[in-house]
């Protein structure tokens, strides 16, 4: 715990920090780095990624609601693969592809507006999984009761625990603090 009394409490008066030490924090910490911040600090009251992220599921799905949030979906897609080779730190990455199904009436046209939306952020998608096409999971799974469907070959799954710590380890390589095993009380502007 820092307190009033603490040295490190006037360096940190002078610095951007980050509370949380989760897989958002330690990407803030690394893209604001990234982009040449100095003084950043990282808190975390235990380990990194001890709170929600060691239970993530570790999805890397692309597609979303919005068209800039395919495209920063996208984006993180794009570092997991490359973030290992970056940092050292393995982050388990891997492209698995992904399938996003509609079984209603109502459901094909949600599903067909985000593959627009998928093709127009110049992705490769297969919105057709009958028989005829040439998509490899099409033969692994029944069809006949979909209304529609999206294949979404770029998809995949990230280790969260390992990415959040690849995150973190180029953060501090850059020059980031991060610190932990410290309660944050309160905030002082």
């Amino acid at each position: 715990m820092l307190s009033s009394g603490d040295a490190g409490l006037d360096s940190l008066a002078r610095a951007l920090v980050i509370v949380g030490g989760g897989v958002v924090g330690c990407s803030v910490a690394y893209h604001l780095t990234k982009l040449g911040w100095r003084d950043v600090v990282l808190l975390e009251r235990r380990e990194l990624s001890c709170g929600t992220t060691w239970h993530a599921a570790g999805l890397v799905g692309q597609l979303r609601s919005s068209h800039n949030l395919t495209r920063l979906a996208r984006y993180g897609a794009v570092l997991y693969e490359r973030l290992e080779a970056e940092t050292g730190q393995a982050t388990g990455f891997r492209r698995s592809g992904s399938i996003s199904v509609a079984r209603t009436a109502e459901q094909p046209d949600r599903a067909e507006a985000r593959a627009r939306r998928w093709r127009d952020a110049s992705a490769s998608t297969s919105s057709d999984l009958s028989g005829r096409s040439r998509s490899p999971v099409a033969a692994l799974m029944r069809t006949d009761d979909l209304a529609g469907a999206v294949w979404i070959p770029g998809d995949g799954r990230t280790n969260p625990i390992d990415t959040t710590l690849a995150h973190g380890a180029r953060g501090a390589q850059r020059r980031a603090t991060i610190l932990e095993n410290v309660t944050v009380t309160g905030i002082r502007r």
